[in-house]
């Protein structure tokens, strides 16, 4: 089988390798894999920014189709959880919420300590399988991100509400958009492009875009960008989805933590996603438009040209390597 392999410990390193075809366990599905998201995380491990030592088959946003295994028919499409729980195991894991992992020794498919998705032959337990209906399955593992994130808000938004503000346009503000327009919430969206894809996918919702913040009181926060996190400290309910760089900023932390006890606000943070997460988004994607989902896959890149997928252009939302 043809594969994208990394060493962690080179910078630079990927390439496509030949490597032996996969042999399923009892309990697997060996699948034809066909295609891989790209995302920040994907460039930060081939930049060696993220991970540790050895060689790693990347990619954990995944499409496939089942040649054979358990529970599946043969040509269904799947895609494959990415995170395991920790052999310990710790309390989270425990009680099988391996996405809440407390003692970080988790492993994650294409990310951390187990080979991911890139290749065109992969196994996975049938168990951390989920089906899919089109190609535009490959969003399922972004879309479960931010499933749990609308998990956690309902869980904590006590107080209920109407309106959202979802700042960032890239795919899991997109994403977490759409599941706010199908819950029929007056969704609004904050991002700094003038022109390209995003304003347009986000009027194609439904939904209303910014280019200014504005001032909801319950938000989505997809961008990681440290000076807005900061703006938006002491708003009553904050979900931050996206992994910053460690810039520092400037923030009067008094002032934030006054708002937040005075309107018992909260922030909180997630990422990644249980079994449940990706049948849920598997769900949201069925109910979405399937034309909306593709123009949001602004790049699909054949294997042969793997490097440009791993570029970053201007007018990119996602970018998909066909496997």
């Amino acid at each position: 089988m043809r594969a994208l392999t990394v060493d962690l410990a080179h910078p630079g390193s990927l390439s496509l390798t030949e490597l032996p075809d996969p042999e399923p366990g009892p309990e697997d599905l060996l699948v034809e894999g066909l295609a891989v998201g790209i995302c920040g995380t994907d460039r930060e491990i081939v930049r060696g920014e993220f991970g540790v030592g050895g060689t790693l088959v990347i990619g954990h946003e995944s499409l496939g189709r089942v040649i054979s295994g358990p529970g599946f028919e043969p040509g269904s499409l799947v895609a494959g959880v990415v995170r395991r729980p920790d052999p310990v195991p710790c309390v989270a894991c425990a009680r099988g919420e391996f996405d809440l992992c407390r003692n970080g020794q988790y492993t994650e498919r294409g990310i951390t300590g187990l080979d991911g998705y890139a290749s065109t032959l992969w196994t996975v337990p049938a168990s951390y399988a989920v089906g899919v209906s089109s190609s535009t399955g490959v969003l399922v593992e972004p879309a479960s991100v931010v499933v749990k994130a609308w998990e956690r808000l309902d869980r904590l938004a006590l107080f209920g509400f109407d309106s959202v503000l979802v700042t960032g346009a890239g795919p899991i503000g997109l994403l977490a958009a759409l599941i706010g327009v199908q819950r029929g919430l007056d969704v609004h969206v904050f991002d700094l492009a003038v022109d390209g894809p995003k304003p347009d996918l986000v009027e194609a919702l439904g939904a209303t875009y910014h280019r200014s913040l504005p001032d909801h009181q319950v938000v989505i926060e997809a961008t990681g960008a440290p000076k807005l996190v900061a703006r938006l400290l002491g708003r009553d309910l904050v979900c931050l989805t996206g992994v910053p760089s460690t810039e520092v900023v400037p923030a009067d932390l008094g002032q934030a933590n006054r708002d937040m006890v005075l309107r018992n606000g909260i922030v909180f943070g997630t990422v990644n996603a249980n079994v449940r997460h990706y049948r849920e988004a598997a769900a949201v994607l069925d109910r979405a438009d399937d034309d909306w989902l593709s123009a949001m896959i602004t790049r699909r890149v054949p294997l042969e040209s793997y490097r440009e997928a791993f570029e970053q252009r201007p007018d990119d939302v996602k970018v998909v390597l066909e496997l």
